[in-house]
């Protein structure tokens, strides 16, 4: 079952068990979804259906940041639950750790001595790293490591 079908089947069982937070919240990407194939002109792959929801987890994560400083509880409930929903359906994410070994082992092969080569170590990161963790994690982790070696 790839992931347009797990997510309408998810949908389907949503809708069945009146479960409107988990309905609302795969809705809402599978409309995502069918913008982005409207712009491409074509059916999206598994790995570009997981970038809009990893887009959409973002865009979560930002909102609830700003609820809780404009301390809406109300709203904070809500985006919680559609993180939680959205991030079922994605692949498991790099603790802090796993991406500070990674980010060390690209910097010792690169031969990155300092914050200069932070643009090389970066590239490297995020393409071995995509989907497993949040490009402001490993920018922070990658700043670090550097500035330390320096």
């Amino acid at each position: 079952m790839n992931l347009r079908e797990r997510l309408l089947a998810d949908l389907q069982d949503a809708m069945r068990s009146r479960d409107e937070r988990r309905r609302a919240a795969i809705r809402m990407v599978r409309a995502s979804i069918a913008n982005a194939e409207i712009d491409l002109h074509r059916e999206c792959t598994d790995a570009e259906i997981q970038e809009i929801i990893a887009k959409e987890v973002k865009r979560r994560a930002e909102a609830l940041e700003l609820f809780r400083k404009a301390q809406r509880d109300d709203l904070i409930a809500k985006e919680e639950t559609e993180l939680e929903i959205l991030n079922s359906y994605l692949p498991k994410q790099l603790s802090r750790e796993d991406v500070e070994r990674a980010v060390r082992a690209i910097a010792e092969e690169l031969g990155a001595s300092g914050p200069a080569q932070l643009g090389a170590v970066m590239r490297q990161a995020m393409a071995q790293l995509k989907g497993q963790a949040d490009g402001r994690l490993i920018n922070e982790v990658a700043r670090a490591i550097l500035s330390e070696a320096h």
